[in-house]
């Protein structure tokens, strides 16, 4: 009997380690070659994470983790892109200076896992050197993913409203 996969959210993990996973690659399949741009609504711990991961296993061409589920032999899988994957509950967002002082490194630890230097300062000028790079380097689209978007706004709502303001002007 498979384990069941209670607080994974690593679709890797959950494929590598054999829990009990419920084939949702059609979905995701739909998802990816239909449209452009997403916003997915649902409450917590109702699987965003690891639908997120297993996009970005998608995109990153990690056939392997795929075999016996519905999108194995419908994806291209010599097709890799190039993903961004910004998880706000991984960079600090206290304040507007937090985020401008964490969101830079965190872009460069994935910029230095494609092996990419990003000279820039601020954090949207990081963001769109990485988007930039990496389409020069691999010369295929960006996948961008946001997962925990609402996180710094939430965590910020008990403190003044400024401090909110602030917050989601930084975030836009």
């Amino acid at each position: 009997m498979k384990k069941l996969p209670i607080g994974i959210q690593s679709f890797s993990d959950l494929r590598n380690k054999d829990f009990l996973y419920v084939d949702k690659t059609e979905a995701v399949l739909r998802l990816i070659v239909s449209g452009k741009f997403y916003f997915l609504s649902r409450p917590r711990r109702f699987g965003k994470s690891l639908l997120l991961s297993t996009i970005e296993e998608v995109f990153k061409g990690n056939k392997s983790l795929f075999e016996n589920l519905f999108i194995y032999d419908k994806w291209d899988w010599t097709q890799k892109y190039p993903v961004i994957c910004i998880d706000w509950s991984n960079v600090k967002h206290s304040t507007t200076e937090e985020i401008e002082q964490s969101m830079p490194l965190f872009l460069k630890r994935i910029a230095d896992a494609y092996k990419i230097t990003l000279t820039s300062k601020y954090a949207s000028d990081c963001f769109l050197e990485l988007i930039e790079q990496l389409h020069q380097k691999s010369g295929e689209q960006v996948v961008v993913l946001i997962d925990e978007y609402d996180m710094p706004i939430l965590d910020a709502l008990n403190k003044s409203p400024e401090i909110v303001d602030d917050i989601r002007q930084s975030l836009q």
